[in-house]
């Protein structure tokens, strides 16, 4: 019985240590950075009220960029609540204002692009998507969640293997979970025959997508979305 108690009092103390070290790896979050955002969001509730539950699309740059949301998918109740340079970190802060608060019937995600950016690794943004599917799980548990794989960038280029790996992991646990989840490709419609990103789906920054990268996931994304 001390045997048994010594090795779960192990057991749990090498957790608590492991919890520690990936909070102090975790870059600081800021929320004050996105109050401009904030504020945006809620003059354009104010001004036009946003659908009764949205088809809300949440997450970084490359949804706050998608412009034509509304008219790329005609009949159906979407809206972007993207904001520009956000991490998984940040989409967790916010979850409550900007997921809740909206009581969506569906919620497409696009995060772990700047996570990786900034240095994580693909097991943490992997680890920050459980982390956010639990949150559905604990506070809207019969909406769906579409993750959009996390594109290849030129800019990025060099960190390719580690979005491979994320989306890897992330894709592999979606398929254990169909019924709540769903894994868009929205990577290797980007690429062309070389393997490489083709230069017309970015602009100039080599990381974010023009109007023909987006047209590419309207494509892919719009036969995952309800109605």
């Amino acid at each position: 019985m001390i045997c048994s108690l010594l090795r779960r009092l192990g057991a749990s103390l090498l957790a608590l240590v492991a919890g520690f070290a990936a909070h102090a790896q975790a870059p600081a979050i800021n929320p004050a950075q996105w109050t401009g955002e904030l504020r945006a969001f809620a003059r354009q509730d104010s001004l036009t009220p946003p659908p009764k539950r949205p088809i809300l699309f949440y997450g970084s740059s490359s949804i706050r960029k998608w412009e034509t949301l509304q008219q790329d998918f005609p009949g159906r109740p979407v809206l972007n609540r993207g904001f520009g340079g956000s991490r998984f970190p940040d989409a967790l802060y916010f979850f409550d204002k900007l997921v809740v608060a909206y009581q969506p019937r569906q919620v497409v995600l696009y995060e772990g692009d700047n996570d990786i950016g900034s240095g994580a690794t693909p097991q943490e943004v992997f680890h920050s998507f459980l982390a956010f599917e639990k949150l559905m799980q604990q506070k809207l548990p019969k909406v769906p969640v579409v993750f959009l794989a996390i594109k290849p960038s030129p800019s990025r280029w060099a960190l390719y293997p580690k979005v491979q790996e994320a989306n890897r992991l992330i894709r592999e646990y979606i398929e254990q979970h169909p019924k709540r989840l769903r894994y868009v490709d929205t990577a290797t419609p980007l690429l062309g025959p070389n393997g490489r990103p083709r230069p017309q789906f970015y602009v100039s920054d080599s990381l974010h997508m023009t109007p023909a990268g987006y047209e590419v996931w309207k494509g892919v994304v719009g036969k995952a979305l309800g109605r």
